[in-house]
């Protein structure tokens, strides 16, 4: 196998797992931090958001009552918001933190499908998720602005997502 197939089958199993793990943070997210779900509750209830690689791995939600996001798993239905990477490859610079989802939207890396203010709504969503859930020094690369919070909020919010995160993997939602 030549190297660009190798590298290219790597970067495929990476952003399918990180899309999983993403999706499920995200849910998981907008249970346990009020910021996330003030940002969500604008949203109509059922509205649907997702994020993919054409042909490839991605992710769906639901906005439910009060700002909670459910995973999709039937993901026939036209979502309300679409965020697509063009490539395989700018998904795999999003989610190596190498480029932020904001870098990643100015650099004409992904098309949106939906209403502009709603991925913003989202992106912001990502943000605040990247900036719980990963080391301050990776979340700094991943995300324009950190966002104040103190290491123990950090802690006790990431303990609960990663916590549930493990209960989706595991339990096959």
């Amino acid at each position: 196998m030549n190297t660009q197939k190798t590298v290219a089958a790597f970067q495929r199993i990476y952003v399918k797992i990180m899309m999983a793990v993403v999706g499920r943070a995200l849910v998981a997210t907008s249970r346990s931090d009020d910021e996330v779900r003030k940002e969500l509750s604008i949203l109509p209830s059922g509205y649907t958001m997702q994020m993919l690689v054409p042909s490839g791995p991605g992710f769906m939600v639901k906005v439910e009552e009060q700002g909670h996001l459910t995973l999709v798993s039937d993901r026939t239905q036209k979502p309300d918001l679409s965020i697509t990477f063009k490539h395989l490859s700018f998904a795999f610079l999003v989610f190596s933190f190498q480029e932020s989802t904001a870098r990643s939207f100015a650099n004409d890396r992904m098309v949106l499908d939906g209403e502009v203010s709603h991925a913003i709504r989202l992106v912001r969503c990502l943000n605040k998720m990247e900036a719980i859930i990963l080391p301050r020094f990776v979340a700094r690369l991943a995300v324009k602005r950190y966002p104040r919070i103190s290491l123990g909020e950090k802690v006790s919010k990431a303990a609960r997502v990663y916590g549930l995160v493990a209960k989706h993997l595991v339990l096959g939602r």
